[in-house]
């Protein structure tokens, strides 16, 4: 097995804004790999110390998880769980918003030693915390993909997927 930490890994959606939910579960794709690659840091981290490819990588996780990550849950809060609401699947929105507030959580205890990384310094990172936070991410895409995006796509009509495409666009674009 080779120790590169392969950092080349966000290559964006296949679909557009045009396709919101689609969009939404194309980049639960992108959270996958990115989770990976910080699996992948640490292990390299704990075998080889804080080299270049470990700064790049620990620059490439924050980079997702501190912008796209976060804007990928709103985009869901806004979009996504009041459709659940409506569908009578209060208990799951208020499930899948309480994984953000705790996802949110557990990254900014991930993100300090990341940060010490991409910057070159030495730090560790908990690993209860780690695995924590992969798991609790991947069990919450599992259910978003499987059940949440199904809801949520056939509550929603043409009209209300162009501006809720238009919407995520704009947000982004500011």
């Amino acid at each position: 097995m080779t120790s590169r930490v392969d950092v080349s890994l966000h290559a964006g959606p296949s679909v557009g804004f045009d396709q919101p939910f689609e969009m939404l579960a194309a980049c639960h794709e992108r959270v996958r790999r990115s989770l990976d690659l910080l699996l992948r840091l640490q292990t390299h981290v704990a075998q080889h110390g804080v080299d270049a490819q470990a700064r790049d990588a620990a620059r490439d996780v924050m980079r997702y998880f501190d912008v796209a990550g976060p804007a990928h849950h709103e985009d869901e809060e806004r979009h996504v769980l009041p459709r659940l609401r409506d569908a009578g699947q209060s208990r799951l929105a208020e499930r899948l918003q309480a994984d953000h507030a705790e996802m949110t959580r557990l990254w900014g205890q991930l993100r300090v030693g990341l940060a010490a990384w991409a910057n070159g310094g030495d730090a560790a990172l908990d690993a209860t915390v780690l695995q924590r936070y992969v798991d609790l991410y991947t069990d919450h895409l599992a259910v978003e993909d499987e059940h949440a995006f199904v809801v949520a796509r056939q509550r929603t009509d043409a009209a209300d997927c162009a501006a809720i495409g238009q919407e995520m666009a704009a947000r982004r674009s500011r």
